[in-house]
């Protein structure tokens, strides 16, 4: 059984008296100036692909997927074998390959990461505050919005 794997993508240059190497992928020699090493294989830059979107993994980062067999960029990975959740502000689901905010065990779409009565967006370094499983922003917290004095519904 083949596990869930995570592998670097390395360009490596061919030195010019060396010989050249076989392709993992087409088995064809690699003269090319440089060639990527992955899996313990070396290979030439238009060889090594998803296998699902076809995307060259040397030009999408340098991290590659496997699992049964299968070499995958990272979002196909997601897709395919990720898990996927709800979002806690809008219980819609959240795809596995989505970038998310998460708030002690609460995920939410990035769209909905915002004050739950005023709607304002955070921006990185925002404070927020999480009371009664709902994200406040400060002027909301701090005022009481949510215990009695100056009721605010949310949006």
């Amino acid at each position: 059984m083949v596990l869930d794997k995570e592998e670097s993508v390395s360009l490596v240059p061919l030195q010019s008296r060396e010989k050249p190497r076989g392709c993992a992928g087409c088995n064809g020699r690699i003269r090319d100036r440089f060639m990527l090493q992955a899996l313990d294989r070396f290979w030439h830059e238009d060889c090594l692909k998803c296998v699902c979107c076809d995307c060259r993994l040397g030009q999408v980062g340098s991290t590659l997927y496997t699992r049964a067999n299968l070499i995958l960029c990272r979002r196909d990975y997601l897709r395919l074998f990720g898990v996927t959740g709800n979002c806690a502000a809008c219980s819609k689901l959240i795809p596995a390959f989505e970038m998310v905010m998460r708030a002690r065990d609460n995920v939410y779409h990035l769209d909905c990461f915002a004050c739950q009565l005023c709607r304002q967006r955070f921006c990185v370094g925002d404070k927020f505050f999480l009371k009664n499983n709902m994200i406040l922003c400060q002027l909301d917290y701090e005022g009481g919005h949510l215990n009695g004095s100056t009721e605010r519904q949310p949006q």
